[in-house]
């Protein structure tokens, strides 16, 4: 029979965290509870959706959990209903004791709330990763690689492996990032600093923006462990786990070019705020796209839209060499591609009006490129 005390604010956070895991809308109703297992080191609460799943340890030892353990024990809670009764609680310290038939009583402050619970017989086990040889990366780095890429990524279902994020380490050190919708690229490189073994995996999109949510910046780094169809990435107190895409992502690295018939370095701000310009334009039309035309040395932007307006803007730009161009595309790729970037300048380069043009840093500072494919138009 449970009982505990605990800081509400701390615990509320580590509620939030773990019910990213959890989906409100789930086939199987056991799997929008949460899981409150109570050990004398701790409090271990676990969500999940069958797709990730979270473990989140709250320690005896973390003095501002101020975490007091009467009795240990197990217990499943409907999730939302039971963050936002603790939400909902007075005071800054929780008091919790099961009582019987998998009731809890909460007491903060002068309020009393019982719960009903559930048995966590019911609940499906995580499926085991061994932890053994782990990739350890940087937190901020790990979240920077999957804001650069996570984009790019599809959100149609009818093709699954292009949802994912592909992420391949060869030679023992080199680490690659890659997402393409079919209409747009997006890829970072790096050398890791130690060897470790050779991968090549696909991480679904969702689950890494989940990762990004869940780990916090004040988290230093973390351990990643593979298994056949499983990842698993864990710091101190959490562990997350996702399903991997079963199937053969296409090969992106045959699109690249190495040639190029136009290179032109803009201000990524100023590009990408005439771009946000086009776009209120452009969304209003049928066809949505933007035409950029490289003319004399002159670099504008053109929309055209019966129903609304007209964008016609010349664009600043830092260096132009090549050939005069008419290309149009998507500006909301553009935009998002220009997001995606850290430096204050963008190297933009075209080989013709119907092949997809890349963007890389101005500065050079990273080893990032992303591609877009125009739009053919009359």
């Amino acid at each position: 029979m449970i009982q505990f005390s605990i800081n509400k604010n701390l615990f509320l956070q580590a509620l939030n965290a773990t019910k990213r895991a959890i989906s409100s809308k789930n086939a199987i109703p056991i799997l929008s509870t949460i899981k409150i297992e109570v050990n004398p080191n701790g409090i271990t609460l676990t969500g999940s959706n069958g797709q990730i799943s979270i473990e989140n340890f709250i320690s005896t030892s973390n003095q501002n959990a101020g975490l007091l353990i009467t009795s240990v024990g197990s217990i499943l809670l409907e999730a939302s209903f039971f963050i936002n009764i603790v939400s909902s609680l007075p005071d800054v310290n929780i008091d919790f004791k099961e009582i019987e038939q998998q009731q809890i009583v909460l007491t903060s402050g002068k309020s009393e709330i019982t719960l009903k619970g559930k048995d966590v017989e019911h609940y499906p086990r995580i499926q085991e990763v061994a932890a053994s040889k782990p990739l350890v990366l940087e937190t901020k780095l790990l979240k920077s690689l999957i804001s650069e890429t996570a984009f790019a990524a599809s959100t149609q279902e009818s093709r699954p492996i292009l949802t994912g994020v592909h992420l391949v380490l060869s030679q023992n050190k080199e680490f690659k990032a890659v997402a393409t919708d079919s209409h747009r690229m997006s890829q970072r490189k790096l050398t890791l600093d130690k060897m470790t073994d050779d991968f090549d995996v696909v991480i679904p999109s969702k689950s890494l923006r989940e990762f990004s949510a869940v780990f916090t910046d004040d988290i230093e780094s973390v351990e990643v462990f593979l298994s056949n169809n499983q990842m698993l990435f864990r710091s101190e107190n959490i562990s997350f786990y996702t399903r991997l895409l079963e199937g053969n992502y296409p090969d992106t690295d045959r699109l690249l070019m190495n040639q190029f018939e136009t290179e032109i370095i803009f201000k990524t701000q100023a590009l990408r705020q005439a771009m946000e310009r086009a776009y209120l334009i452009s969304n209003a039309t049928q066809n949505g796209t933007v035409k950029l035309e490289i003319n004399s040395g002159l670099v504008s932007a053109h929309v055209n839209s019966p129903e609304v307006g007209k964008v016609n803007e010349e664009i600043d730009t830092e260096h132009l060499v090549g050939e005069d161009l008419f290309i149009s595309f998507n500006p909301t790729y553009l935009i998002e591609a220009l997001k995606a970037l850290k430096s204050d300048t963008v190297r933009v380069q075209f080989v013709s009006p119907v092949r997809p043009f890349t963007l890389t840093p101005g500065d050079d500072s990273e080893n990032f490129i992303q591609l877009i494919t125009p739009v053919r138009t009359n």
